[in-house]
C-alpha cells in the first residue's frame, strides 16, 4: 500500500517535472523510504526539496509512521536509465559486457543502442611500426552489464 502510493506521488512528480525521472525506489520492512531521482541535465538541491515535499505532504504520519531519503545517484554510481546515457554523450565510458570491456567516448545514444568510439594502436597494414586509428563499436543496451562515466582529471 505505500508503495503503491509513493510511485503514484511519484508518477505526478514526473508529469510535471518531465526532466526528472527515476532511477530507484526502496522502501523498508520499517517504512524507510530511499528514492533516486536523476535529471536531464542533472539534479539540484531543490530537486531533491521538489520531491522529498511531493512524497511528504501527501502521506500521512498519523496512518504510517515513515522516513524518507531522496537523492541524486553519485558520479561513481552505473548507468541504469537510458536518459542517463543521453546526458552524457561526449564523456568517456567504462562498458562492460559479456567477456570484454569497453572505455570509449559515448558517441551516439539511440532508444535502444549506444556507439562508443576510441582510438587504438595497430601493426600499419604495410611496413613496420603502428598507426593509430579510430574504432567504432555499436552495443545493445540490453547487452551492457555495467556502464559507469570514467572521470577524469
Amino acid at each position: 500500500m505505500l508503495k503503491e502510493r509513493v510511485e503514484e506521488l511519484l508518477e505526478e512528480l514526473f508529469e510535471e517535472r518531465q526532466d526528472l525521472f527515476l532511477i530507484d525506489l526502496k522502501i523498508t520492512p520499517d517504512n524507510r523510504i530511499f528514492v533516486t531521482v536523476d535529471g536531464d541535465s542533472g539534479v539540484s538541491l531543490n530537486d531533491c526539496i521538489e520531491v522529498s515535499r511531493k512524497v511528504e505532504h501527501n502521506l500521512d504520519r498519523e496512518e504510517t509512521d515513515f522516513s524518507l531519503e531522496v537523492g541524486s545517484p553519485g558520479a561513481t554510481e552505473p548507468l541504469v536509465h537510458q536518459r542517463q546515457y543521453q546526458k552524457n554523450v561526449g564523456r568517456k565510458l567504462k562498458v562492460k559486457l559479456e567477456g570484454e570491456t569497453i572505455e570509449g567516448k559515448l558517441a551516439e545514444v539511440s532508444d535502444d543502442h549506444i556507439r562508443l568510439e576510441w582510438k587504438a594502436r595497430e601493426p600499419k597494414p604495410i611496413g613496420k611500426g603502428k598507426v593509430t586509428v579510430l574504432k567504432e563499436k555499436e552495443v545493445a543496451l540490453s547487452d551492457i552489464l555495467e556502464a559507469k562515466v570514467m572521470i577524469t582529471f
